[in-house]
């Protein structure tokens, strides 16, 4: 039996997965590292951390591995997007990585509107100027740390410096590159345009490749250190929600993925790249070659479940809590919940605003509001689904995965809200099976990754919209939409009393 292996850098932990020729995983593991939050709204991380830690992870799946390391034909690569790595001449990191979730760069998101223009921005890349992206990251640096940009020789996403450290070779790909806000989405180039007019010299971006691309072999020190053999193929990986959505079978025209985890993501395939959504929700290169990818991001989806449950339920379970969630009828006796606890993301791009109950009144039981955040986190992921529909895409069945689709009534509730088939699958690996099925395509197992998902991804049962239900939520859903409009004034006016 021959293998692969799946490496997915995410925030918080790497996850390694170790992969056969049928689809099944025979091992994982999981190795964290921390967070470093220097001051407010900084996020960073030591990026040597994610290479102990993967070497640490390889280790101990080779040593827990029964076959010979050279039964294992390849490795690749799913990474958190984003994120800043510097590099020096000698390829040395100059500072720690800022994250995605770092809100430092405002400003250098104004200087980016003001020196490109929005609807120059929108043509180029797709893509608002938001603080989570590269390229204001690497404006701030440029503005106050000088000295360190200078001496500055590439630039690297986080999971393409820990493939670098595998093999000493320098590269991005195009579903990674797509969120640094310097690729021309369209063209597949890095935009000499945008980098020209920030005074970016364009040799700081890393040369591109496919997804599936073979870039090296591991080295032999890394050999060493894991036990892997030395002929060990590695493959440039993909975005994490690109990864995401292929080890989700996103992978054709109309498929729609619904991916709920601390944030929600709803997003769907495109074969074009000359759809305009004017900015309301991302539009990526996709870890397929030559294919795209829209999506919607709601910041506080899952989040705001674990926030209810550790505020007004610590010492229970998640599955306790919602036990009576499908006795409760459809808007919670009338209660309505936003989940912007965290501000918005899509499609308001919204950092001030904030989450609330309203109809709240002396009936009202722990359940109606357990209910009530379901709701909310679904309607908020719904209107980025009516940005797609309005837009002229057809999404009649969505994939659901992450917590969403641990529980028979949310997913109920997710068919009716979305009016489409929901499917839950059989087995769900995300992000690091997306990047083992890249790696799997790329030794050769498989003539497309289609091919790869027909094989590697099933269906375990689906949800279908009671018509009923659907029509309900419809009207339940316009009177959410309301809430942002009424609510975002106050929300501004609260801002100096936020501590």
């Amino acid at each position: 039996m021959k293998y692969v292996i799946g490496v997915d850098l995410g925030t918080s932990a790497v996850k390694i997965l170790l992969v056969n020729m049928t689809g099944e995983v025979v091992f994982e593991t999981s190795k964290a590292y921390p967070l470093l939050h220097e001051k407010s709204g900084y996020s960073e991380q030591n990026p040597e951390e994610w290479i102990e830690k993967t070497i640490e992870g390889l280790a101990e799946l080779i040593e827990n591995f029964n076959g010979s390391p050279s039964d294992i034909e390849g490795i690749s690569f799913s990474g958190q997007m984003h994120g800043l790595v510097l590099l020096d001449k000698g390829k040395n990191v100059l500072r720690n990585a800022i994250l995605w979730n770092d809100t430092r760069t405002t400003e250098q998101c104004k200087q980016i509107y003001e020196t490109v223009g929005e609807e120059k921005l929108l043509a180029i890349t797709k893509n608002p100027a938001l603080e989570g992206f590269t390229l204001p990251k690497l404006l701030w640096v440029k503005q106050y740390e000088p000295e360190i940009f200078e001496q500055a020789s590439v630039f690297m996403l986080p999971k393409d410096y820990l493939r670098f450290c595998l093999t000493g070779k320098v590269h991005s790909e195009y579903s990674d590159a797509a969120g640094t806000l310097l690729l021309s989405i369209s063209e597949k180039k890095w935009s000499n345009e945008i980098c020209s007019l920030f005074g970016i010299q364009p040799d700081i971006c890393p040369p591109l490749v496919e997804s599936h691309d073979f870039v090296g072999e591991i080295t032999s020190d890394i050999a060493s250190k894991t036990g892997l053999a030395a002929t060990t193929k590695v493959f440039a990986g993909g975005a994490d929600n690109a990864c995401g959505a292929i080890g989700a079978g996103i992978l054709s025209e109309g498929r729609t993925l619904c991916s709920i985890g601390t944030s929600g993501v709803v997003l769907s395939y495109e074969e074009k790249n000359d759809q305009d959504f004017q900015g309301k929700v991302h539009y990526f290169n996709h870890g397929e070659e030559n294919a795209y990818y829209t999506m919607g991001v709601t910041l506080a989806a899952g989040h705001s479940l674990s926030w209810f449950k550790d505020t007004f339920a610590k010492d229970e379970n998640f599955e306790n809590l919602l036990n009576d969630v499908d006795l409760v009828p459809i808007g919670a006796n009338g209660l309505l919940f936003t989940p912007y606890l965290a501000g918005e993301r899509m499609p308001y791009a919204d950092a001030n605003i904030r989450g609330s109950f309203i109809g709240m009144d002396a009936s009202h039981k722990r359940k109606d509001f357990v209910r009530a955040v379901l709701e909310g986190i679904t309607f908020s992921l719904n209107e980025s689904i009516e940005i797609f529909r309005g837009n002229g895409k057809k999404i009649d069945t969505i994939i659901s995965i992450g917590g969403g689709a641990k529980n028979e009534a949310w997913l109920q509730m997710q068919a009716d809200i979305f009016n489409a088939n929901i499917v839950k699958l059989s087995s769900e690996q995300g992000p690091g099976m997306g990047a083992a099925m890249l790696a799997a395509f790329g030794a050769g197992w498989f003539s497309s990754l289609k091919e790869c998902a027909d094989k590697f991804v099933s269906a375990v049962k689906t949800y279908e919209p009671v018509a009923e239900n659907a029509e309900q939520y419809q009207k339940l859903f316009r009177i959410y939409t309301q809430v942002y409009q009424q609510t975002k004034s106050i929300n501004d006016e609260l801002l100096q009393f936020r501590k």
